[in-house]
């Protein structure tokens, strides 16, 4: 008997902590929202169809700021951040509403896209794609004396050729054009540094944002007591002395009278 009344308690105990565990459960349980997600990895510069987009439900509390409910909300826009599948399509990531795909999307307003004819040396043998920032160095004659100057700093690539996403693996990207995301008084810079002088391309860490600071590096500071070329010196014009003929003295004249006749002889 007391084995059969302890059983019995125990069942009753079990069944009431049962029922208050799933009651509380369910007073907690989130309704699901659908969002709208990436079917599949999509890349930048790219525009939005609806095979890239699939909904699926999320409780609320996880849900990102910035998400759609609705594919209409995100159809035609373009790609401004890469975007994995199975990621939330969040605001921060496409372009404006009616910007366009491609590179004209990622342009911010206010802002220019300006390309450069590159080699190998100049893009940093590859290294400068897109997503890093690079300085912008001219070098020109200054008078008698070739001089480098920073004409440009903390300068976004957004483009490698026709490219607009890094390489995944890390691999160099070579191309004969970079494009640079500058603003329209750095557009005329670059646009006149690139046909008056030779240009370089210096690679910055990302974090390092600092500007300023930098003076030109001339010739004569990498070569002290160095002489300019011989096709540099200006030629040294020497001013002849003109002479000029001293006047005549005046002529003599002599008057002979000869009779009713004169003659006037001049000397």
């Amino acid at each position: 008997m007391i084995g059969g009344l302890a059983l019995a308690v125990g069942l009753l105990v079990s069944y009431s902590v049962y029922n208050r565990l799933r009651t509380s459960s369910g007073a907690y349980r989130e309704p699901g929202v659908e969002v709208v997600i990436a079917a599949s990895d999509i890349q930048v510069g790219a525009k939005l169809e609806d095979r890239d987009l699939r909904l699926l439900s999320f409780p609320q509390s996880n849900i990102p700021p910035g998400a759609f409910a609705r594919k209409s909300q995100v159809l035609n826009r373009g790609v401004v951040m890469p975007i994995s599948q199975g990621e939330f399509i969040l605001s921060n990531k496409l372009a404006a509403a009616n910007a366009g795909a491609g590179l004209p999307s990622l342009i911010p307003p206010g802002m220019r896209a300006v390309s450069v004819r590159v080699n190998d040396v100049v893009s940093v043998a590859g290294f400068v794609q897109p997503g890093t920032r690079v300085d912008v160095l001219a070098t020109g004659s200054s008078g008698n004396e070739r001089q480098t100057t920073t004409v440009l700093e903390n300068v976004a690539v957004i483009a490698v050729g026709k490219s607009l996403d890094r390489s995944t693996t890390g691999e160099a990207q070579t191309a004969p054009v970079i494009t640079l995301l500058v603003s329209p008084d750095d557009a005329q810079k670059l646009a006149l540094v690139s046909q008056e002088g030779r240009i370089q391309l210096a690679l910055r860490n990302p974090l390092d944002t600092r500007k300023g600071g930098m003076g030109s590096t001339k010739t004569s500071s990498l070569y002290p007591g160095a002489t300019p070329a011989p096709s540099e010196l200006k030629p040294k014009v020497h001013k002849a002395a003109v002479k000029v003929p001293a006047a005549p003295p005046p002529p003599y004249t002599i008057e002979m009278i000869r009779g009713s006749k004169r003659d006037e002889t001049k000397f």
